[in-house]
C-alpha cells in the first residue's frame, strides 16, 4: 500500500526497499495479501522483530515464498505495510476527534481541554488495542532504524493538522513556539499510548487523564500569553 508518509522529509529514504512490489487486483490475491500482514502481526508477538523472515511467514501462511514476494521484497516491507496502517487508524480517529472538538463551544477551562484531550486518548487507544499486533507493531517502529520514518512522518502529520486546527485559540503566540509545543504534545501523548498499549494491567483511563491534564497545564503559557494580550492597556 502505498502512503504519502513515504518519502517525506523525516529523514533519509531508507537503502532497504520498503513499498510493495504491486497492489492486489482479484479477490484470492487480497486473501493471499491479507493473510501475510496477518500471520505478521501474529508471528511478531512470538518471535520479536530479529527472528521474523519470510520464510517463517510463508511456513505460517501455508504459502510458497514466491507468493510472499510477488508483493513485498523482505520483511520490513511486510512491517512497514502494517505500521502504515497502524498509524493511518490512530491519526484517522485523532482527525474524527478534531471535527467533533471544533464543533464545540470551546470556553477554555481546564475541565474542557482535559475531558476533550482524555477522550481523544481514549479514541486512538481503542483503535489501536483492536489492530491485530499493535503492541509489537508499535515497538518496532521505534527499535528498528528502518521503520522509524513511518511514525515520525505520522507524528509530523498529526502535529501540523493540530496546528491548523487550534491556531485560532492562541493568535498571539510566535508560530514557531507553537509548533514546537504541538508536536512535542504528540509525542508525549503517543508515548502515553504505547504505555496503555505495553502494560494492560494498568488503568488506562488513569492515564488518559493523567497525560492531558499534563498537556493542558503545559499549555497553559500559551493561554496565559492569550489572556495578557487581550487585556486593554492602561495609557
Amino acid at each position: 500500500m502505498k502512503s504519502v508518509t513515504r518519502g517525506k522529509a523525516s529523514g533519509a529514504r531508507p537503502a532497504i526497499p520498503l513499498g510493495t512490489k504491486q497492489q492486489p487486483m482479484q479477490q484470492r490475491s487480497v486473501e493471499t495479501f491479507e493473510l501475510i500482514l496477518e500471520v505478521t502481526a501474529r508471528l511478531l508477538g512470538d518471535v520479536g522483530v530479529e527472528r521474523l523472515s519470510t520464510n517463517l511467514v510463508c511456513e505460517h501462511a501455508g504459502i510458497s515464498p514466491p507468493a510472499l514476494y510477488r508483493y513485498f521484497p523482505n520483511k520490513y516491507a511486510i512491517l512497514a505495510e502494517l505500521g502504515e496502517r497502524l498509524m493511518k487508524r490512530q491519526n484517522e480517529a485523532y482527525r474524527a476527534w478534531l471535527a467533533r472538538e471544533q464543533q464545540l463551544d470551546y470556553d477554555g477551562s481546564h475541565e474542557a481541554s482535559i475531558r476533550g484531550l482524555r477522550d481523544m486518548q481514549a479514541a486512538i487507544n481503542a483503535v489501536t488495542l483492536a489492530f491485530p499486533g499493535a503492541v509489537w507493531i508499535m515497538r518496532a517502529l521505534r527499535a528498528v532504524p528502518t521503520l522509524r520514518h513511518i511514525r515520525l512522518a505520522s507524528h509530523e502529520d498529526v502535529a501540523e493538522t493540530t496546528f491548523k486546527g487550534l491556531r485560532d485559540r492562541y493568535p498571539s503566540a510566535d508560530e514557531g513556539a507553537l509548533r514546537i509545543a504541538m508536536r512535542l504534545s504528540t509525542e508525549v501523548m503517543y508515548a502515553a499510548t504505547e504505555m496503555v498499549v505495553d502494560n494492560p494491567q494498568m488503568d488506562g483511563d488513569a492515564i488518559n487523564t493523567e497525560v492531558a491534564e499534563m498537556v493542558v497545564r503545559y499549555y497553559d503559557k500559551f493561554v496565559e500569553a492569550e489572556a495578557r494580550y487581550a487585556r486593554p492597556r492602561t495609557p
